[in-house]
């Protein structure tokens, strides 16, 4: 695991060149302590951090140069299948003088171009820089589990794991996207292919990219369908699905240094951990995180399943750390970043990295097999939506507006059932999914900030993924639409930035590709049965993990939001809710904002998700934007 970035040059000195590339790395040093290094010619620089995995030599280190001499890569990730590649490789006649999998995929580029980035099963991305046609060629995982952000303004091209890689950059603008700004408030995170900067974009995900005399083609290259629906019996369905994720966990525990898991306590990672277990010859290091609120605190299954397998368990309880920690934690995401769990997440990822350098983790299962309560409640709605007669749907959206008058959370939840009525299914699942309340957005929102973003409607990215599922079934076109969208945009960042925050890399067997895919062909029907979550992936884990375990009510990685709010984290919101250069005032009405605290305080925590995302605006403007911060003025 590890951190790259480069720039097309400019006009500048190789001496100005060299201190640029020791920023760059500096900034992402974090994402691989190990090593360092860059390599530049008069058109490109390319620069790299290590985390040592696998070929602990310095043989591994990269920038990496191909035998020829003609290519030279720099790549963030891990390819799981390397050594099945590689014997493919040495039968054709070729030879290797390292033992890493960095090696074997720029050998595999050398002979194949493009084409090599479907043999590869991995998370990964990478730049190849062709001296001979001195063409750029960047390319992202499947999945988008490794990042990739590119910055273009004219003439001026460059790339990285992290956009803070690129704040060094005389050429970079600090220019707001006012899209993606609203983006974040309604889905937490700033979706892909956006980023918070408007001349800087993530490469999507499943895409490559060439760049080769100021011209820029860009290609995909793996597409999702879920048009080709199994007709196998479930329990033939669940052996399969045993069986793949074995083999998953088996080719993700390859490596040089100590690996272990994190452990929930959940289905996903309890079967993760129960397949590592089999396999491994000695105790499996697990790792769990608990919370001093017994209402949140799951930790007792996770030390259940810990027994059960016998794995070497390790725990860690958040309590005050998150006031000590919020701001310098929520600094390692460049862009906003709500979701919550990522407090627990960079505790998890600091106790592991303690005992490994590499852990196995569940993400996946829920959006592969329907895991989130809130498919059982699109469910629902979309029943009653298709059962509504089309005259009728007007009076919902009548008294969905008499219900948002009404005080309290059961007047909320009617309001937002009854405007998913009358919406169509893909604008119902925006709606309920969504984090902000549209009419208070629309309270809050300065007219100048509404204006400058032309009706711009956020929905939008929820509705083009949806409509791009190949799949009549609603269900199908929803797990779709979280997979291109919730995945890559949350999920997967927040994994990234808080286990990179402390050099540890995350595996995830159940985003296998092979995994995804399998998951796209089986019916609806086997993954949210009628109100059971998960189904086929239970039904494949019942010879190892107990029905208490399977079937117990899925808590998530909940946290104490409104407590942390009114306690832990006030002294910080009282600061950055009235400071008047907390970038809060460039989009919001303060006055607003203010009385929504002081009801929170009083005990109405009705909108507790809005402030908390407001919040982490505020304390990302505070790292990015203030002017001692960036060195140069905010753009707007």
């Amino acid at each position: 695991m590890c951190g790259l970035a480069g720039y097309l040059r400019f006009a500048e000195s190789d001496s100005a060149a060299q201190q640029l590339a020791q920023q760059m790395g500096e900034a992402i040093w974090h994402r691989g302590p190990d090593a360092g290094s860059s390599w530049h010619d008069e058109k490109i620089m390319l620069v790299h951090r290590r985390l040592s995995i696998l070929d602990l030599s310095e043989a591994g280190t990269q920038p990496m140069h191909s035998p020829c001499g003609r290519y030279v890569m720099v790549f963030n990730g891990e390819i799981y299948n390397f050594l099945d590649l590689k014997a493919e490789l040495i039968a054709g006649g070729e030879q290797f003088s390292t033992h890493t999998d960095s090696e074997v995929l720029l050998r595999l580029y050398l002979l194949q171009g493009p084409a090599a980035l479907n043999a590869l099963n991995g998370m990964f991305a990478l730049a190849i820089w062709d001296k001979t046609e001195q063409k750029l060629f960047l390319a992202r995982d499947r999945l988008g589990k490794k990042p990739l952000y590119i910055y273009q303004d004219g003439d001026y091209f460059a790339f990285a794991s992290e956009l803070k890689a690129l704040l060094p950059l005389p050429f970079f603008k600090r220019e707001l996207c006012l899209e993606a700004v609203q983006d974040f408030f309604f889905y937490q995170y700033v979706p892909d292919p956006k980023s918070i900067f408007k001349q800087a974009r993530k490469l999507k995900p499943a895409h490559y990219l060439e760049y080769q005399h100021g011209k820029v083609s860009e290609r995909c290259y793996w597409q999702l369908s879920f048009n080709h629906s199994s007709t196998a019996p479930a329990d033939e369905l669940a052996a399969q699905l045993r069986t793949l994720l074995d083999d998953a966990v088996k080719i993700r525990m390859i490596s040089d240094v100590p690996l272990g898991a994190f452990l929930s306590g959940g289905v996903d990672s309890s079967a993760v951990v129960a397949s590592m277990a089999r396999q491994s010859a000695t105790p499996v290091t697990t790792c769990a995180i608990g919370f001093a609120d017994k209402d949140y605190d799951e930790v007792h299954y996770a030390r259940q399943i810990a027994a059960q397998f016998a794995t070497d368990h390790h725990e860690f309880t958040v309590k005050a750390s998150v006031t000590a920690n919020f701001l310098r934690i929520s600094r390692y995401f460049d862009e906003p970043f709500a979701d919550p769990s990522f407090v627990p997440t960079y505790f998890v990822a600091e106790l592991a990295r303690k005992k490994v350098t590499v852990a196995l983790a569940g993400d996946g299962g829920d959006e592969n097999f329907a895991g989130y309560s809130k498919y059982v409640i699109d469910q629902t709605e979309q029943a009653l939506r298709e059962r509504l007669p089309a005259a009728v749907k007007p009076l919902a959206a009548v008294l969905a507006k008499l219900a948002a008058a009404l005080p309290g959370t059961v007047a909320r939840k009617a309001n937002t059932l009854l405007r998913s009525l009358a919406l169509t299914p893909e604008q119902g699942f925006f709606l309920t999914n969504s984090f902000f309340c549209p009419r208070l957005w629309q309270q809050l929102c300065l007219p100048e900030f509404q204006q400058a973003l032309a009706g711009y409607d956020s929905a939008a990215v929820t509705t083009a993924a949806y409509q791009a599922a190949d799949s009549d079934n609603h269900l199908s076109k929803v797990l779709y639409t979280d997979i291109k969208t919730y995945l890559p945009g949350d999920i997967l960042v927040k994994v990234d930035r808080m286990t990179m925050a402390n050099s540890l890399e995350a595996r995830a067997p159940l985003l296998d590709y092979r995994m995804v895919e399998f998951a796209a062909r089986v019916p609806a029907a086997l993954k949210l049965h009628g109100k059971e979550k998960k189904h086929l992936l239970k039904l494949s884990q019942q010879q190892r993990l107990s029905n208490d375990i399977l079937y117990r009510k899925k808590m998530g990685f909940s946290v104490p939001l409104a407590n942390w709010l009114n306690k832990e984290l006030k002294s910080i919101a009282d600061g950055l809710f009235a400071a008047k250069d907390s970038g809060l005032a460039n989009f919001f009405k303060l006055s607003l904002v203010s009385q929504l605290w002081q009801q929170h305080q009083a005990g109405d925590f009705r909108y507790t998700q809005e402030l908390w995302s407001l919040l982490v605006f505020a304390a990302w403007w505070q790292h990015y934007m203030q002017p001692e911060a960036s060195g140069q003025a905010v753009c707007l």
